[in-house]
């Protein structure tokens, strides 16, 4: 179990690099708000002891095929879904940087 001020920090921590505000969970419901209010986006983080090794693998693999300055994308797929559904992945200090650069 992730001790309470640990996922509070990496609310504010996160936040802090993309832009936004980390929202309280005091008073509010699954879905009412945001754990980050940003103008653009809305941002829900999860803090877990490990990511994903399948996920990790993917964002390995898509590391090390890129060329230049490419930044490693990967998508997930559930079979049977629509592509609409797909989840993208990108390492946070990427996804910072787009956010930064269509500030």
């Amino acid at each position: 179990m992730t001790a309470r001020g640990s996922w509070k920090r990496n609310e504010r921590e996160i936040a802090e690099r993309l832009g936004g505000v980390r929202v309280p969970v005091t008073g509010r419901s699954r879905g009412d708000a945001p754990d980050i209010a940003h103008d653009r986006y809305g941002i829900e983080c999860k803090m877990w002891s490990a990511l994903p090794k399948r996920v990790t693998d993917a964002m390995d693999q898509a590391k090390a095929s890129c060329r230049g300055e490419q930044i490693p994308l990967v998508v997930l797929h559930a079979k049977g879904a629509r592509h609409d559904e797909d989840l993208v992945v990108l390492r946070l200090a990427d996804f910072a940087a787009l956010v930064e650069d269509a500030g």
